[in-house]
């Protein structure tokens, strides 16, 4: 017997999944502003290890334009640096000894609107999970509901497009309010 309560639960966490996930792909896209999440998905070799780099730095923003890595022992410098150029994130990392800072360069119009791209590409991502889980739950609401009353079904699907709907919504907002921030000089 389907239990329509728990499909909706499970589908609305798929879809809150999409958003979150969303949420931190936006987070790496840098907007001209300093922002650790840029250096997120960094590893660095620590002793033969790899290791993200949140792991063994601290990673803070001094102001709108830097990025400071201080690690959490001087030994890592050299690594941590060779790290974010190997990364090829357009970073020019600066060693003075205990700390490494990163100036964060002003993007050209060109560059935003790639960037806008890529927000966007990211908000298409997200949507295409977000339908896909709802197209999932159909089937699974219309193959469980064998000798359930069609309007119970009906009323399960109404609530998944309900449900789609205020998701796709979020990630709607989420993209606008990326695309603002790329765009703001």
């Amino acid at each position: 017997m389907l239990d329509l309560n728990k499909l909706i639960n499970d589908t609305q966490s798929h879809m809150k999944k999409a958003i979150e996930h969303l949420e931190l792909e936006l987070g790496k896209i840098r907007a001209g502003r300093a922002n650790p999440a840029m250096l997120e998905g960094l590893h660095v070799d620590y002793y033969g290890t790899n290791m993200p780099l949140n792991q063994v730095s601290n990673i803070s923003t001094p102001d709108a334009r830097t990025l400071m890595i201080q690690p959490w022992e001087k030994s890592m410098l050299h690594p941590i640096e060779k790290a974010v150029q190997a990364a090829n994130l357009g970073f020019n990392p600066q060693n003075d000894g205990t700390v490494i800072r990163i100036n964060v360069p002003v993007l050209t119009e060109e560059r935003r609107k790639e960037l806008v791209k890529k927000s966007k590409a990211e908000a298409e991502h997200a949507r295409v999970a977000i339908r896909n889980t709802r197209r999932e739950a159909n089937e699974h609401a219309k193959h469980e509901s064998k000798g359930m009353p069609e309007d119970v079904v009906k009323d399960a699907e109404d609530k998944i497009q309900k449900m789609t709907d205020q998701f796709i919504a979020m990630v709607d907002k989420h993209l606008e309010a990326k695309d603002k921030e790329i765009m703001t000089i």
